[in-house]
């Protein structure tokens, strides 16, 4: 298998060219080939198929694209792994032996680590027969044609380096054709000029030698009107004057044991005026970052052997960016003896810098002046290129806007490196490295703080310090803000600096000092954005302070797909690609200060506008609400829907969401809540209980009571306050649900009451219906029976005249347990036998399982403990499927019941005890106190008195909690739905 870059594409498996099916697949193995052994990305290969007008479906073709390339390679014999899929891009991987571009890199490698001059030379001439022609020379994509230039300036650097050493080693003669071919190609090279002027002296032709140099200065002065350089034209004197030192070496076939004085020597390389050595001043009390510096540190180690010329350091709006930089190109200043560029591109100011007018700058700076410097970009370019070809220097690009700015002023040299900052991905730099730039972490953000105004005044105050760093996000720019303003005020305590920036309202205005300033920073930024991205930030900052999903863009901007707009905030660093949640789906989250700032941005937008666009994204989450509920094991918790708007995602997004509905639950779980507040902040009383209710199977399965009772609570203020009778009711009912969970028994039969008496205000039968079957409970649990069955058979009667079969078959599993508690068991038999029948009728493998745990009771007192542990088992099988713990400790109760009556203390025990782990977790004493007693009259039967007494008191314990909450001293029995 063998790869090729150096010339025209070549790929070939087992002896024959592997076939491309035009040249998209052709471009994608190109890229691909270019960063052999590194992901690459996707924008990037976007990039190398369209020079202009991506199409929307772009990502798409690409994929398409790698997969036919995938197939013709397998087809040929590839391993299936050789391109393999990436986050966010693809990788090819192969030997060095397989890609000539890998073997031209190992052999120049070589040639750095020899010493002896021919065996160099014999190195790098391994490398240039890698070479097949120009390099891509038939792959049309402007990118591709960067990336070609690259490799053809490499090529030549390796050549006249190659040719050097074999000058010096008195192959004057085999040289003379090479040279020539090469100054055809590079006509303003002075270095190869001076080689060829040098080989054809020695070869006794210095009549040819002055023509070479006439040559060169006629072309210098006609097409860049500059004359040769002063050191080329002291050559040119020499070879006058025959300058007996230009003779050649005694030997020609190898090195002499005392080196000649070579042509380098004879007529040194142009010399810079003065060391160019920009680089601003270092940060005095940096701090942190050891993980990026290192990072940076290895980029920029010549000899590594995956050693980046090129690394971005990007991130958002004072995050510490050109500290970073600066510091970290002081310490590797020592790999780049010849000097450090430092180039301001102000790209996020009014006025960002052109790169003809950075060229020039750089020029200058390497000592070229006044005519001298071409008038065309690309003839800079060039000229710059050349100038630093043998050059070690680090070029510190600060403030790069897009790629085309930076692109000109890059070198081509090996021994040449980029750092550049930036607040947007640069993707189309082509081997370029990113380094993702976050906040500090909590320990650095201290010690900066500390650092700058004395560990004094931390000790004195160290939680108003925390307090400070907590309002400055760990930003540096606004840590350096607040340290500046306390340091110009020593006799402030931290306290009143963080009463002054705790409200978030006048936070901004506090973080300004001097010219330094947090709103002034992000507005740079947002200058560069376009108007639909500056909407859907200031939008985004109305959202809370939460991990987001990515479609929320879409509905706030009132679109189908906002993911363009949100790339494109992404790319500016002003949101936050922060993880990629258990669903593969990416989140998204604005720093606490950008998101202050897009709050204030978005007070400039009408009122309605920005109602309107809440509503949107809230009408989206109602609907995925609904839809994920639907898809859970099925419960009773769920109201009807009421008349808040629904807003639907296109279908191939909502099936990927919902293919795991608990994962989904699970992974917008605190965004739930927040649509709950939002929707009560902004006065919309019927999206926020229909959010609130929707969540309720949710937390009932995952036992997630606190936020149950939070959201709950919320909304239940909102709907009371808009007289919300229908919200009122739903809302009761589900905290009624939940006092019972909590042995609250008492709130639960306010809760409860209150909404039976709404439901038949509003006329809602199927809400009467449940409120009153959840107050049975209560009656049961308390041990009024007779009340129990009256509400049990009450609420049957209502859910059979409504039609309503999910209700019907619990409140019949509840009449099957009413009759076999009052020792009816024959009739019992047949309610369990119809909530059976209905349950499964109904394909509701939930509801099946309960009837199955609570139908055991019934062969357990019927002499039948087999069949009544086959029912337990099959259902805690499907509990334990459906991950419903709160029923599974339920089940695993009754399993230890019914060992315990048959005498089986090792079967009984650990069931017991699992269950009342689960208990103890989910907060309900009552049953977990029923386990403890079990278990402690298993105990004493065995004779264990000592142990029978801990585990009776603990369960005496837990009653006695439970009484003091209920103002009743008599234990309930267990609320087992």
């Amino acid at each position: 298998m063998r790869f090729g870059l150096l010339g025209p594409l070549h790929a070939q498996i087992a002896g024959r060219a592997v076939p491309l099916n035009g040249p998209r697949q052709a471009k994608m193995l190109a890229a691909l080939l270019l960063d052999a052994n590194n992901v690459v990305a996707m924008e990037r290969l976007v990039a190398v198929m369209w020079d202009t007008n991506v199409p929307a479906t772009a990502v798409r073709q690409v994929q398409d694209a790698v997969s036919g390339l995938r197939r013709n390679l397998v087809a040929c014999g590839a391993p299936d792994s050789l391109i393999s899929t990436r986050r966010g891009g693809y990788e090819i991987h192969l030997a060095q032996d397989q890609l000539d571009l890998l073997e031209f890199d190992h052999e120049r490698h070589l040639a750095e680590q020899q010493t002896a001059p021919l065996e160099t030379a014999l190195a790098l001439r391994r490398a240039l027969a890698c070479w097949r022609g120009d390099a891509l020379v038939d792959t049309p994509s402007q990118v591709l044609e960067i990336d070609a230039a690259r490799l053809n300036e490499k090529r030549a650097a390796t050549h006249k380096q190659c040719l050097a050493i074999e000058l010096d080693l008195g192959r004057h003669r085999e040289v003379i054709d090479e040279l020539t071919a090469l100054l055809r190609e590079h006509p303003y090279d002075e270095q190869v000029a001076e080689h060829l002027m040098v080989a054809l002296y020695r070869c006794r032709r210095q009549g040819e030698a002055l023509q070479a140099y006439e040559r060169l200065r006629r072309t210098l002065a006609d097409e860049l009107g500059v004359d040769p350089t002063p050191p080329l034209q002291t050559l040119h004197q020499r070879i006058l004057t025959a300058d007996p030192a230009l003779a050649a070496p005694v030997s020609a076939d190898g090195p002499s044991a005392t080196p000649p004085e070579s042509s380098a020597s004879a007529a040194p390389e142009p010399a810079m005026a003065m060391p160019v050595r920009q680089l601003p001043l270092d940060v005095p009390d940096f701090v942190g970052r050891s993980e990026a510096l290192a990072e940076i540190a290895r980029l920029l180690d010549g000899s590594a052997p995956n050693r980046a010329r090129v690394a971005v350091i990007v991130g958002g709006p004072g995050v510490g960016k050109s500290c970073l930089v600066t510091h970290a190109a002081r310490l590797a200043s020592a790999n780049f003896p010849d000097g450090q560029l430092y180039l301001n591109l102000a790209a996020t100011s009014d006025e960002p810098r052109d790169p003809a007018l950075m060229l020039a700058e750089a020029l200058r700076a390497l000592s070229i002046a006044g005519s001298a410097i071409p008038n065309g970009l690309s003839e800079r370019a060039a000229l710059y290129r050349s100038l630093l070809v043998d050059r070690r220097m680090l070029v510190v690009l600060e403030d790069a806007g897009h790629a085309d700015q930076v692109l000109p002023l890059l070198p081509g040299a090996d021994g040449c490196a980029v750092l550049i900052t930036s607040r947007t991905l640069l993707t189309q730099l082509p081997g370029a490295r990113h380094i993702d730039l976050d906040v500090l972490s909590p320990a650095e953000a201290r010690e900066l703080f500390t650092g700058i105004i004395g560990w004094q005044r931390v000790e004195r105050e160290p939680g108003e310090a925390d307090a400070i760093l907590d309002c400055c996000g760990n930003l540096p720019l606004a840590i350096r803000i607040a340290s500046g303003k306390l340091t110009g005020r020593p006799a402030w305590s931290l306290r009143v600096l963080r009463e002054r920036i705790e409200d978030e309202s006048r936070r901004l205005a506090e973080l300004r000092i001097g010219d330094l300033s947090i709103r002034a920073s992000v507005d740079l930024s947002l200058r560069l954005l376009p108007a639909d991205a500056v909407r859907a930030l200031s939008l985004l900052g109305l959202l809370g302070p939460y991990t987001l999903p990515g479609w929320v863009v879409g509905p706030l901007l009132d679109r189908p797909d906002g993911e363009e707009v949100l790339d494109s905030l992404v790319d500016a660093s002003l949101v936050r690609l922060t993880a990629t949640d258990a669903l593969g789906e990416p989140r998204y989250r604005l720093h606490d200060l950008i998101r202050t700032c897009a709050r204030e941005a978005a007070a400039a937008l009408p009122t309605a506008d920005k109602r309107d666009a809440i509503i949107r994204v809230l009408s989206v989450w109602l609907d995925l609400v609904r839809r994920a509920t639907d898809r859970l094991p099925g419960g009773l918790l769920a109201a009807a829907p009421g008349s808040a708007p629904r807003r639907s995602l296109p279908d191939a997004v909502v099936n990927r969401l919902m293919a795991d509905p608990f994962g989904w639950f699970d992974a917008e779980r605190d965004n739930l809540l927040g649509a709950v507040k939002l929707a009560v902040d902004w006065g919309l009383d019927e999206l926020a209980w229909e959010l609130a209710a929707g969540t309720a199977t949710y937390y009932d399965h995952r036992c997630l009571y606190q936020d149950w009772q939070h959201g709950h609570q919320l909304a239940l203020g909102a709907a009371e306050a808009a007289g919300n009778a229908r919200g009122v009711s739903v809302l009761l009912r589900g905290l009624g649900q939940l006092h019972i969970y909590q042995d609250e028994f008492d709130r639960a039969t306010r809760a409860l009451e209150t909404s039976i008496e709404l439901c038949r205000d509003t006329g809602d039968k199927r809400g009467e219906a449940l409120s009153v079957a959840t107050l049975s409970t209560v009656s049961r649990v308390q041990g009024r029976d007779d009340e129990a069955l009256e509400r049990v058979e009450q609420a049957l009667s209502i859910a059979v005249g409504e039609g309503d079969r999910h209700i019907e078959a619990q409140l019949s599993c509840s009449m099957a347990v009413m009759r076999l508690m009052q020792g009816q068991l024959d009739e019992a038999e047949s309610w369990f036998t119809g909530a059976l029948r209905l349950a499964r009728a109904l394909d509701d493998e939930h509801r099946v399982a309960v009837v199955l745990r609570r139908f055991s009771r019934l062969h357990d007192r019927r002499g039948d403990p087999d069949e009544a542990l086959r029912c337990l088992w099959q259902a805690l099988a499907t509990f334990e499927q459906l991950v419903d713990e709160r029923c599974a400790a339920y089940t695993l109760l009754e399993v230890g019941r019914v060992y315990a009556g048959q005498d089986d203390r090792d079967q009984a025990s650990p069931a017991l005890e699992r269950a009342a782990g689960l208990f103890h977790r989910h907060g309900d004493r009552q049953d977990e106190a029923t386990c403890w007693q079990l278990i402690g009259d298993l105990d004493a039967a065995a004779g264990n008195h000592h142990t029978a007494r801990q585990h009776r008191r603990r369960a005496l314990r837990l009653w006695q909690t439970i009484g003091e909450i209920n103002q009743t001293t008599a234990p309930a029995r267990p609320s087992s739905p």
